[in-house]
């Protein structure tokens, strides 16, 4: 079983893959269009050229999402996207990276108890990120 993350726009779902997988060194695999869809659909014609599904894979991991069309978009909330790198470097460059021109940093890069590198932001898009490089734990 896998687990990943299924991310909702409101018209900018192509233009956030394409960020993120230059950000995050994936490939996008699929961006099929509301109107390319083989079954039809109800949609507005105004969502046709919109994503209706998109696929990033970067690395073993996966990341989806689509264009919610009227009325059915609402901005994420209750969740997370969580990034977890093995050293400082790497998260600060995901952090510069993926927060240029941000909505908001809850909590900006830096160290805490539990990790070398964290911060909690929503980019532009309207997506929240963690990105976190854990410190080494020692347990007796």
């Amino acid at each position: 079983m896998k687990i990943n993350a299924y991310l909702n726009f409101d018209g900018k779902c192509e233009e956030a893959f394409k960020f993120y997988e230059s950000v995050l060194g994936g490939k996008i695999e699929a961006i099929i269009r509301y109107d390319e869809m083989p079954e039809g659909g109800d949609f507005p014609p105004e969502s046709a050229k919109n994503v209706m599904h998109a696929l990033l894979t970067i690395g073993d991991n996966v990341l989806m999402g689509s264009d919610a069309p009227p009325p059915y978009f609402q901005k994420a909330q209750g969740m997370t996207v969580a990034i977890n790198v093995d050293t400082p470097d790497e998260a600060k460059r995901l952090f510069a990276d993926l927060s240029k021109d941000a909505e908001g940093v809850m909590m900006p890069l830096g160290e805490t108890s539990w990790a070398q590198q964290f911060a909690m932001f929503t980019d532009r898009f309207g997506t929240p990120w963690i990105v976190n490089c854990a410190k080494l734990m020692h347990t007796a």
